[in-house]
């Protein structure tokens, strides 16, 4: 897949199980926040295009608001016209800057921020072994982050990297037993983007799992952003609490297979986990180590749960 400008546009609906979604997320350790928030659009009962929007913040160990909201008509299919779960989002020029926004329903935390690539897109291919198996594709994009957090009616400045998603598709959760992503975001020339889909019925492991990944490289020269690289063999080991929630986490991406891995080592932040009906949210922010670097980023487990 090629992304080009007209790939930030929402895609036609293909179905009632399709849905569109772009997602932002970041972590500035010297503000204590990290967020995620998420733009949905999928098509209603009358074919008639609906909105979503789901938001997190943290500060500490733990979320300091949640809102979730679906199923909300909009006009026309565009990433402006939904205003859902207090998250509002626009695109100031494609595949390179957009802003985000989002309050909690009390109006004491807040954020409004706005993303700049700092990377060409990691594509997660429609091809690919994972996005046949999660029916979702899309792409990825490092971001450097900046504007401001309100916490309890605290103003905290906020400068940082983060990640900036689009994907779409029809995912099929008979099918699928959970769904990862990772974020890895140290620098424009140390970051990584991981997904990684468990077939149903598969063994409860990471060897069960289709992952695609790509590490971020310096930029060629005379070109201003990172370039996605495609990791030959990506692999996951994860630790988990009693749970099941992510606490510790370790990746060895070959990138050449016959050279040396890359090895990045993980520990929990803050989280927590959201009830989304017939599937639960594990969402995490991590602290990263990779050859010698510190950082920040996301581990996110998106699971089908039992009735």
């Amino acid at each position: 897949m090629t992304v080009t400008a007209e790939s930030e546009q929402p895609r036609p609906a293909q179905g009632v199980a399709f849905s569109d979604a772009v997602t932002f997320a970041f972590g500035d350790p010297a503000a204590d926040v990290y967020g995620i928030a998420r733009v949905g659009l999928s098509p209603g009962e009358d074919g008639d295009p609906q909105g979503s929007g789901l938001a997190m913040l943290f500060s500490g160990r733990e979320p300091v608001a949640v809102r979730a909201a679906g199923g909300i008509p909009v006009g026309t299919a565009d990433w402006a016209a939904v205003d859902a779960a207090g998250v509002r989002t626009t695109t100031v020029e494609p595949l390179s800057t957009w802003t985000i926004a989002f309050q909690s329903e009390d109006g004491t935390t807040s954020f409004d921020l706005r993303f700049e690539a700092l990377s060409d897109p990691a594509v997660i291919d429609a091809d690919g072994e994972a996005a046949r198996v999660g029916g979702m594709e899309g792409y990825e994009q490092l971001c450097h982050v900046t504007g401001s957090a309100q916490v309890r009616g605290g103003r905290r400045r906020v400068d940082c990297f983060g990640q900036r998603g689009h994907s779409w598709g029809a995912p099929d959760w008979d099918r699928v037993a959970l769904a990862r992503t990772i974020g890895v975001w140290i620098d424009p020339e140390h970051a990584v983007t991981l997904t990684a889909i468990r077939p149903s019925g598969s063994k409860r492991t990471h060897a069960d799992e289709a992952i695609a990944a790509s590490v971020f490289s310096a930029p060629p020269e005379g070109a201003e952003r990172s370039v996605p690289v495609t990791v030959e063999d990506p692999r996951v080991t994860t630790t988990m609490d009693e749970e099941e929630r992510q606490r510790r986490a370790g990746l060895e991406l070959w990138i050449d297979p016959d050279g040396y891995p890359l090895r990045v080592a993980g520990e929990v932040l803050c989280g927590t986990s959201l009830d989304l009906g017939r599937l639960r949210l594990d969402c995490a922010f991590f602290h990263w180590t990779m050859d010698g670097r510190h950082g920040v980023g996301r581990y996110d487990i998106l699971r089908r749960v039992a009735p």
